[in-house]
């Protein structure tokens, strides 16, 4: 993760982290970290929906438009995986 088109962060800028669905973090935190390696400062984190369940803490106040707990299954008790629907890797992430 790394910032892009010329984008800065000055040193002690307080920072609000968005994105779109978080389930376990791991972007946020990534780009947090971006942030910290800057110099900046978190100054919150706000997502549109909240797949954690509550799971994932931050040191930082967390804001949300929807929260909803991911449904998982194991593999033998997934009823997608029983009737035979093709796997799909969901996010914007390349594998």
């Amino acid at each position: 993760m790394r910032l892009r088109r010329g984008f800065q962060i000055q040193p002690g800028e307080r920072i609000l982290v968005v994105d779109d669905v978080m389930t376990r973090g791991g972007s946020i935190g990534e780009t947090a970290g971006v942030v910290r390696e800057w110099a900046g400062e978190v100054a919150g984190i706000a997502v549109v929906v909240d797949r954690s369940g509550g799971d994932v803490h931050w040191e930082v106040p967390l804001r949300s438009l929807v929260r909803m707990k991911a449904i998982t299954h194991a593999p033998e008790k997934c009823p997608l995986c029983r009737d035979g629907v093709p796997l799909t890797k969901p996010g914007s992430r390349k594998q």
